[in-house]
């Protein structure tokens, strides 16, 4: 008979052991980071010669804030990025796009990038850079 109480208290101690594993489990998943949807993507095209206009477009979205704006920037030779342009202030939901067209002025290779901006209101002053995509190269001849 003492044998079977002592079974009995640790298989019911196991059972308590489990359950709270499996409630402190649980605990933590729900408690685990959100992740954003989003992203970026931008085109321009492999080569362009001196003197000709190339178009450079770039869409991205991202669903952690309000309102979102896309900018293009620049640069050439290892210097610092330019900005280009910026397209328009879009609500959460809608791809934000920007648009550039760039006449190709000297030789050489151009890197472009799509930097997207997550506002708080259509007006806010001060953005907040959410996502950035790779660069892209265009080889100017």
């Amino acid at each position: 008979m003492t044998r079977t109480k002592e079974s009995g208290m640790k298989s019911r101690g196991g059972r308590v052991a489990v359950i709270g594993a499996l409630g402190l489990a649980s605990v933590a998943l729900a408690a685990g980071p959100a992740f954003a949807k989003g992203g970026v993507d931008i085109t321009a095209p492999h080569a362009a010669q001196v003197g000709k206009t190339f178009t450079v477009t770039a869409q991205g979205n991202d669903d952690a804030v309000g309102y979102l704006r896309i900018c293009l920037e620049r640069r050439s030779g290892g210097e610092a990025w330019h900005r280009v342009t910026c397209g328009a202030v879009v609500d959460t939901g809608t791809d934000a796009r920007a648009t550039a067209h760039v006449k190709a002025a000297h030789r050489g290779v151009l890197e472009y990038r799509a930097v997207v901006y997550g506002l708080t209101s259509p007006n806010d002053s001060q953005p907040v850079r959410e996502r950035t995509s790779g660069p892209v190269r265009v080889d100017v001849r």
